[in-house]
């Protein structure tokens, strides 16, 4: 097998609201788009990030066609924590989870899209005590 591209696909009540803020806030741009779908990315994430309309006639597995995107996170590694919480805080986001840094050595924070997506930002530390 060879993986040519890599996506994932959330299922929210509002597709632009969705795509607004990450575009706002975290830099992804659209490739693509149509009624009730919209198609993101940048470089440096390694996946498309996909906002689906909940209730969709063409999604499937079709009992899972009303859920919505819960009870997970999206997970972005990046190299200064405190900038990127300094900077979304200057930008207005709302700060879900302030900054925390576990015993192994994982320093992060989380912020809430309009749609309830959690966007976990993590920066892993040689020195969890820092």
């Amino acid at each position: 097998m060879q993986i040519t591209a890599s996506a994932i696909s959330l299922n929210v009540d509002d597709v632009m609201a969705s795509a607004k803020f990450i575009k706002q806030h975290f830099d992804f741009v659209e490739e693509m788009s149509a009624d009730g779908f919209v198609s993101l990315s940048r470089p440096d994430a390694g996946f498309n990030l996909i906002f689906l309309q909940t209730g969709l006639e063409s999604f499937k597995p079709v009992h899972l066609r009303g859920h919505r995107a819960d009870g997970l996170l999206i997970v972005f590694v990046v190299d200064d924590i405190d900038r990127e919480y300094a900077r979304l805080q200057a930008e207005g986001v709302k700060i879900t989870t302030a900054i925390e840094t576990e015993p192994w050595g994982e320093r992060f924070f989380q912020v809430t899209d309009p749609n309830g997506v959690v966007l976990q930002l993590v920066q892993w530390i040689t020195d969890p005590v820092a």
